[in-house]
């Protein structure tokens, strides 16, 4: 009876039709705002970009725009002259150069079947090979008829751009106007956004914008130095050799050579070669070897001056950003994505907890791996106190001053 009386008594659910209400209306609004946010960032999307690289240009300036300030110049006039002054620099190139490099793409796009057939006739005579021009393009996944509408639509020349121009142009002045608020607010737009933070929060807002903007305003900044710099230098080169398209073969060994790791040197030495082989073969062999002697110059002479201070970012981690970069924005995006994940990977440093690897995981390294890391740890061991002791210093000196 007991048994029988026991298990006649379920347990039943009761729902609250109150609560079931509330609870989906809550859902309802959730999913709206959800909504409304992704169309918003769809509809903002190409001006949500702008205003990113215009911080990246921002993180940029700072080592300049910092070093005026420490000297006593005001923020704001500090930020107008390091802004004039790469603006100068800019029009300037552009007088000078912007004719000839438009005149030199539209000829290398122009020729591009040509050179492509001349290629091939080259390597088949030469090693007996049976390559047809057809077949690598259709492999490259390279409509021909795309080749010609680009020639076309560039021998049309800037009037018949004249949308697009006027589009960048007015994308250009919008990364001006907020480079040059981000770039001379500095403290105050830190000070402005941590005002709608919980006071717990101000500190930490603070703390990841000083140091994205300390650790990655250096890299970029030694970025765009050593881009120029090896774009200077290829275009001596290319010019001296007579190479076709010199310019732009300069500018994409330089800049693709700095911002794509790994993969980019050969990029930047590859298409000018192949460039090379469709006019003169033996200038393809001289352009290897000046690509062989910059990049030793470059490592041992320019990189430990120019980035002697920056952060470094792992290969990998910076190859997997350019083709993220690339597949959101696009080859803007393949450039600007190590900028971005240098950001990433300077908060992840700064804040990121690290801990000691396990015995049996330390004893299955190589032994000089594990002489390293102890050298590394005494290293640090060592330096630990004298950083202290700084810290301590620092506010008694700043206080007198």
């Amino acid at each position: 009876m007991n048994g029988n009386r026991s298990g006649s008594h379920r347990p039943t659910i009761r729902l609250d039709p109150g609560n079931v209400q509330r609870v989906t209306i809550r859902i309802l609004l959730i999913v709206s705002v959800w909504l409304v946010a992704v169309w918003v960032v769809g509809a903002a999307r190409h001006f949500l970009f702008l205003i990113l690289l215009a911080w990246l240009a921002a993180i940029a300036s700072e080592p300049a725009i910092s070093w005026l300030v420490r000297r006593g110049w005001r923020r704001g006039r500090a930020t107008a002259l390091v802004g004039s002054a790469v603006l100068l620099v800019s029009a300037g190139l552009l007088f000078l150069f912007g004719r000839l490099l438009y005149d030199q793409v539209t000829q290398l796009v122009q020729s591009a079947p040509a050179q492509l057939q001349s290629i091939a006739d080259q390597l088949n005579t030469t090693f007996g090979l049976q390559l047809d021009p057809s077949e690598i393009t259709s492999s490259l996944q390279i409509d021909p008829g795309q080749i010609r509408d680009v020639a076309d639509n560039l021998a049309l020349g800037l009037l018949g751009w004249f949308g697009s121009l006027l589009s960048v142009v007015l994308d250009f002045a919008t990364v001006i106007v907020f480079t040059f608020f981000i770039a001379a607010a500095g403290p105050r737009l830190i000070q402005l956004v941590a005002t709608w933070l919980p006071p717990d929060r101000q500190l930490v807002f603070g703390e990841v914008w000083s140091t994205a903007q300390e650790k990655t305003g250096g890299y970029v900044a030694s970025k765009v130095v050593l881009a120029a710099l090896s774009a200077v230098f290829h275009g001596v080169f290319f010019w001296a050799i007579g190479l076709p398209g010199w310019l732009p073969l300069a500018l994409l060994a330089g800049i693709v050579g700095q911002f794509v790791p790994v993969i980019g040197v050969y990029i930047g030495v590859a298409v000018p070669m192949l460039v090379a082989l469709a006019d003169r073969p033996i200038t393809a062999l001289w352009i290897l070897l000046f690509s062989v002697v910059y990049q030793q110059i470059e490592t041992y002479v320019f990189t430990p001056r120019v980035s002697q201070r920056t952060m470094e970012v792992h290969p990998a981690i910076a190859l997997a950003a350019v083709f993220v970069g690339a597949a959101i924005w696009g080859p803007i995006g393949a450039v600007i994505g190590v900028p971005i994940a240098a950001v990433a990977v300077s908060l992840v440093q700064t804040y990121g907890r690290r801990y000691e690897l396990a015995a049996p995981l330390a004893a299955q390294s190589d032994p000089v791996t594990a002489a390293e890391r102890d050298t590394e740890k005494d290293t640090a061991r060592d330096t630990e106190p004298e950083r202290n002791s700084v810290d301590e210093r620092d506010p008694e000196s700043d206080g007198n001053n």
